[in-house]
């Protein structure tokens, strides 16, 4: 207390507690925040979906890949990549690498290896336009 009032140089108003709200009780910060995103959550509407989240057909070969007719784009990166970490296929020397097995190869127009920013370049061919 003593170390405030030598800050404030003993000025009482900037030492006073504060006053409550003109309606009421003041309520923490923290349990205000949580009520406003709570009510926020509630009142929301799932957002129908969009762009890359579209299922569309796919080729024959992304469909086997895949196992469905039809996928999102996101959804067949999630695929390729959980394929990749699963089999260990990254290049250990350069991780942006990956070495294709046979299944990959069906994908990516049968290239040895692709590099990790062209997955979804060598995937686009495979979405059937509408």
């Amino acid at each position: 207390m003593a170390a405030l009032a030598r800050a404030f140089r003993g000025c009482r108003f900037l030492m006073s507690p504060a006053a409550p709200a003109a309606g009421g009780t003041r309520r923490p910060v923290a349990a205000a925040a949580g009520a406003t995103k709570a009510a926020k959550a509630g009142a929301t509407k799932p957002k129908a979906a969009g762009g890359i989240t579209i299922p569309l057909p796919v080729s024959d070969a992304l469909s086997k890949f895949v196992g469905a007719d039809q996928v999102s784009r996101s959804g067949a990166i999630k695929l390729i990549w959980a394929h990749i970490k699963a089999k260990g296929l990254q290049n250990p020397a350069d991780k942006r690498e990956i070495i294709c097995d046979e299944e990959l190869k069906t994908i990516f127009g049968n290239r040895d290896k692709v590099g990790m920013m062209e997955i979804a370049k060598l995937i686009g061919p495979h979405f059937i336009k509408k």
